[in-house]
């Protein structure tokens, strides 16, 4: 399951930010944003009913109460990846997405933050998101001369 469920995700989210953004053209950014968030809730009482039932009132209980703002985030980041892909296209847009979301998770780790356990800084892994920032050039460059090539 380990390769094949983070390939599984990667493609969930491509497809994902395409079908919002496409709807989001027929409707408006905050309906798409919506509907995406309102179905997600759907299908998590689904899954919960089959899965577990775990007492939601232990929900109430988690600490620090900031932690509970990851459905607020979720709205924002549903309308920040529509906007992306509808101004960049689909595969700039997620390359730019899952570098920035590197990035940022390491830094989350180096610092300690919210919980998480602090890792040692190490060089190599600012070299690779630099090297993931670069790629993301390099790509649309090859692109744009293997397009030009056939035209």
């Amino acid at each position: 399951m380990g390769n094949d469920h983070r390939i599984d995700i990667r493609r969930l989210m491509s497809i994902q930010g395409v079908f919002n953004t496409e709807v989001t053209k027929q409707t408006s950014v905050w309906v798409s944003a919506g509907w995406v968030q309102l179905s997600a809730f759907a299908t998590c009482v689904v899954f919960w009913l089959f899965t577990g039932r775990e007492e939601i009132g232990l929900l109430f209980q988690t600490q620090p109460k900031y932690l509970l703002l990851g459905g607020v985030m979720g709205a924002f980041i549903t309308f920040t990846v529509i906007k992306s892909m509808g101004a960049l296209g689909p595969a700039r847009a997620a390359i730019l997405i899952v570098v920035a979301q590197i990035i940022i998770a390491y830094l989350i780790e180096v610092f300690g933050l919210f919980g998480v356990e602090q890792a040692g800084f190490e060089w190599r892994k600012v070299i690779g998101a630099g090297r993931g920032r670069g790629g993301h050039r390099d790509f649309w460059l090859k692109m744009l001369v293997f397009v030009n090539f056939f035209r």
